[in-house]
């Protein structure tokens, strides 16, 4: 069994092995120009934001270097600051910087996020929050936003990008084996208010609806719960026998000990077996969408 400091969620560790300033300095020179052109225009942020159609304090965050700024509001930054080109020319950059900050995961970490890389089955228990291979952007935002202590801007938008490339797993070819059971209170506590969690809900379910990929959820009405143990990922990378990983608070756990992992197997099992079949699984989350 092997000690692993951290985790998928263990995002409270000190920072001071990672180096930010490359992502956060040029993030911070491009919201400098969007506010030197905004002014120039003679528009105040509220005003500007009305145009772009975007929040005031997205725009504020933008200007301050705290927020990547998408393509969608460099064009129409463009276009409304009459930028002449210098606003666009930009966005071939920001990408190479979120691509930059994509493989930035803090150091104890990388050992689990490397193996996670290769995987070619994964099976995860998540009894307390969306797993983070299934989180949306804007809810990864808000659950690192959320984060106690709190997180200085430029780690969170880092921490975020990470999080979305770790999800390119899901996308490659020859396509692993994954399945999620998750808890069912887990889908009805709305994180971050509920036009994030609408989305998180649709994402879901467009990942359940694709060939590979299983998500059972575990309804609040069973009288049995194979899981309260707590929650538990099974890992197979490329080459190498299954693990278990687990994580709690701080600390965090790969376990490479064969019988412990074939406990782990046996009572994912019957966690998948009480929980919901998939096509149930779905109709449930249609459901508590349709409940707002």
């Amino acid at each position: 069994m092997t000690e692993v400091q951290g985790g998928d969620s263990g995002d409270v560790r000190p920072e001071l092995e990672e180096d930010l300033s490359e992502v956060s300095d040029f993030l911070k020179a491009i919201g400098k120009q969007i506010k030197l052109l905004r002014e120039r225009a003679g528009l105040t942020q509220k005003e500007f934001a009305k145009q772009v159609g975007y929040t005031e304090s997205l725009i504020g965050a933008v200007e301050q270097g705290k927020r990547t700024p998408q393509r969608e509001l460099l064009e129409a930054s463009e276009r409304i600051l009459d930028a002449g080109g210098l606003l666009i020319v930009t966005s071939d950059d920001i990408e190479s910087a979120k691509a930059k900050a994509r493989v930035r995961h803090p150091e104890w970490f990388r050992g689990y996020a490397k193996l996670e890389a290769q995987a070619q089955e994964l099976h995860c228990v998540s009894l307390y929050g969306i797993p983070g291979l299934l989180q949306t952007e804007d809810h990864a935002r808000v659950v690192f936003s959320m984060r106690q202590p709190i997180l200085a801007e430029e780690v969170i938008e880092t921490r975020v990008a990470a999080r979305m490339a770790r999800q390119e797993i899901l996308a490659k070819w020859p396509r692993g084996m994954f399945s999620w059971v998750i808890d069912e209170g887990v889908l009805r506590r709305p994180i971050g208010g509920w036009d994030v969690h609408k989305e998180q809900l649709r994402y879901l379910l467009r990942v359940a609806s694709t060939r590979g990929m299983v998500i059972q959820v575990l309804p609040l009405d069973r009288t049995e719960h194979a899981g309260d143990g707590g929650p538990f990922t099974l890992i197979t990378p490329k080459g190498r026998p299954q693990m278990g990983y687990i994580e709690v608070q701080t600390s965090s756990r790969l376990i490479t000990d064969q019988e412990e992992v074939r406990i782990m197997n046996a009572r994912y099992g019957v966690l998948r077996a009480q929980a919901n079949t998939p096509q149930e699984s779905m109709t449930l989350i249609e459901k508590i969408l349709g409940e707002r």
